[in-house]
């Protein structure tokens, strides 16, 4: 790399134009960009291909800003890179309804690849989009053509680092030997409290080594060559690559190196330092015509003659193998439709995992690049498709993914994954352990990735294992998470039902909790459960032509149970109906009309019945409902002792729903 006084000048225009971001704003976090805008201003000019005309050009590079309270860094970059962004934007950094927030946000601004800000999620899901590139690589370059051949870049800091999720993640890419992932590091010792030694002192190269990382060292973050020098050697390797770029934070301030300049404005004072410590004489938020220049030939020129090659390569596939060049139009279509087909169940039992393995053979028949795993818990998840091996780097269209014990570095690259697109991807582990990885299904949920999390083992009915692997809060606090749709089904027919509305939506994540145990079919699910699931609840028994006295809600195994206490109710003279709810969030945005057909609002004595925590039920079942729920942690034992013990019998519900007294006007009561 020859570096030119316009290089100097761009870099320094980064700095500026960050820093007057934040001044405008009156919040931000000026040390970051101040430390790395060499290294961005590096991987952009000589390096990343991108092209601004054309932001979702399929064979980009990728670039992940990990450390996403650096976001004026990359918005700068975005504004120089000719990308739809422009300054009155930057000047709205922050501020309420602009294109600029204060973390970087995809779907805001084309060009921004990925939601970060949640330290260490951003090189989880670069992982992702690495590993993903991959897949389609080594599916789709026939014929002679790389059709799929682009890097995928992350800058993280010390704070990402330090995160448990990029242990998880990093060890997980040396097992792939992902080599076309390369993460630059800005090593510079401070984090928000104060020098990174009061909590932090590993040797975070020879620890990236160990994972199976090529590591190098950049020892000055302004030496523009020599970070050419490494990204170009990164290149070379077969295996994934950290370079760790000595920098200064806040580099020119007058509180540089130290957490002072992390996050807080420079102040009017400490920008005139910067200005004179940079010789930056040009009013606020210019860029000086020779940055606009060499950012036009280096930046933006080389994206387009990039993407002009890459078309060529598939016009030219088009004249010796016209069956692939379909399959790969395809690809980039996203036009991938696929449904369940199997036949539905009539009668006898299953559990909600198995069916959903066989559901998950079925669907990867109808698209190819249906890709999926386990936190290693395949096995009992049932997540596993046949006929296919796991990924890895020898054998890397393969479609099931080994995570390890790794919950939330599992999310984070099926976030990435879905992000690089031309994949369809699913991810298990048991209910109780979603907790490891909710960040993620946050992160996904925001971004609107439609990414299917299937957790088995849904209840206190798991048994011998005990309350440490017994869920009881995760299933509502899964609900509350927006964005998110949760289906808990109750038989087979409402798996598959369950499973279709995962696949068939393209902008939230869907939750699947599944059973271990076993659940009956229920009568008449094969006709309708499918228009059912997809009204998120339904009536699933009721007396023709009359109107019921009372309403029993559940989900999953419970409706069976429900349905149970509906004929001993009605051997009592007391006519119930039985609402199946698998999903709340799907059944809450139906119209009014239609929920009132399913909970007519004049029937009071309503009764909801779930193995999880109440609250949250109380919407449904009103102030003169009750709730038989769990409030308690469960037991190591039989699952038939602790469902009797925790009330979950056809007697006792009985019970909880004769109790039931509208015309007292009681308060809601909670059974559990």
């Amino acid at each position: 790399m020859k570096v030119t006084k316009a290089d100097q000048l761009a870099v320094n225009n980064l700095r500026m134009l960050s820093v007057e971001m934040i001044e405008q704003a009156g919040s931000g976090h000026p040390g970051l960009p101040l430390g790395a805008a060499p290294m961005m201003w590096c991987l952009w000019s000589r390096h990343l291909r991108i092209n601004s005309h054309d932001p979702q050009w399929f064979n980009r590079d990728r670039f992940v800003l990990s450390a996403g309270h650096g976001s004026v860094l990359l918005y700068s970059m975005l504004h120089l890179a000719g990308f739809d962004l422009t300054i009155d934007d930057l000047k709205h950094f922050r501020q309420f309804g602009s294109r600029t927030p204060g973390h970087p946000e995809y779907g805001e601004v084309p060009g921004v690849e990925a939601t970060t800000g949640p330290l260490g999620q951003g090189l989880g899901m670069a992982v992702g989009m690495a590993l993903t590139e991959r897949f389609l690589a080594a599916k789709y370059n026939q014929s002679g053509k790389k059709l799929i051949d682009h890097y995928t870049y992350a800058l993280v800091g010390d704070g990402d680092l330090m995160e448990g999720v990029s242990h998880e993640v990093a060890s997980f890419a040396g097992r792939q030997q992902l080599q076309k992932l390369i993460v630059l590091y800005d090593s510079n010792d401070v984090s928000l409290d104060g020098p990174t030694s009061r909590s932090f002192k590993t040797d975070v190269c020879q620890r990236f080594a160990s994972y199976g990382w090529n590591t190098q060292m950049v020892a000055d973050g302004n030496d523009l060559a020599a970070i050419d020098q490494a990204l170009t050697a990164a290149k070379q390797t077969a295996a994934p690559s950290l370079i760790e770029v000595r920098t200064t934070i806040g580099y020119g301030a007058p509180n540089a190196g130290t957490n002072q300049v992390h996050g807080q404005p420079l102040g009017k004072t400490g920008l005139a330092v910067l200005r004179e410590n940079l010789a930056w004489n040009a009013p606020a938020f210019t860029v000086l015509p020779e940055v606009a220049q060499i950012a036009q030939q280096l930046v933006r020129n080389r994206g387009q003659n990039a993407a002009k090659q890459w078309q060529q390569q598939v016009a030219e596939l088009a004249l010796v193998d016209s069956a692939a060049l379909a399959d790969f139009k395809q690809l980039l279509t996203g036009q991938t439709e696929i449904k369940v087909t199997l036949p539905r169940y009539e009668s006898g039992a299953e559990s909600g995992r198995d069916t959903s393995h066989q559901i998950i053979q079925a669907l990867a028949q109808q698209n190819p690049n249906l890709v999926g795993g386990s936190a290693d818990l395949a096995t009992s998840n049932r997540t596993t498709i046949e006929n296919s091996s796991l990924m890895t780097p020898e054998k890397p269209t393969g479609r099931n993914l080994a995570f390890g014990v790794r919950e939330f570095g599992e999310g984070t690259i099926l976030n990435g994954m879905a992000l690089h697109g031309g994949v369809q991807v699913f991810g298990a582990t048991f209910l109780v352990f979603s907790d490891y990885l909710r960040p993620a299904v946050r992160l996904a949920a925001l971004q609107k990735l439609p990414v299917t999390f299937i957790f088995t083992h849904d209840s206190l009915a798991v048994g011998e294992d005990g309350p440490t692997h017994q869920p009881i809060e995760q299933l509502m606090s899964l609900r509350q998470i927006p964005g998110v749709e949760v289906f808990r089904p109750a038989d087979p027919n409402e798996v598959m039902a369950a499973w279709n509305q995962a696949v068939s939506v393209v902008d939230h994540p869907t939750i699947l909790i599944l059973s271990r145990q076993q659940l009956a079919v229920l009568p008449n699910t094969n006709l309708t459960a499918e228009r059912g699931v997809d009204h998120g609840g339904y009536v699933i028994a009721s007396q023709k032509g009359v109107e019921p006295t009372g309403i029993l809600l559940a989900t999953g195994s419970e409706v069976a149970l429900a349905l149970q206490v509906q004929k001993r109710l009605l051997e009592l003279g007391q006519d119930v109906s039985v609402v199946s709810m698998p999903s709340m969030e799907r059944f809450s945005r139906q119209s009014v009309k239609y929920q009132a057909k399913v909970l007519p609002p004049q029937i009071r004595r309503r009764v909801a019945i779930e193995l999880g925590t109440p609250q949250g039920w109380e919407k449904y079942v009103g102030l003169d409902g009750k709730i038989a729920g769990v409030t308690n942690f469960g037991a190591s034992g039989a699952m038939e002792d602790l469902l009797a013990a925790a009330g979950f019998s056809v007697d006792r519900i009985v019970q909880i729903y004769q109790q039931i007294r509208p015309e007292d006007e009681e308060s809601l009561s909670v059974i559990g």
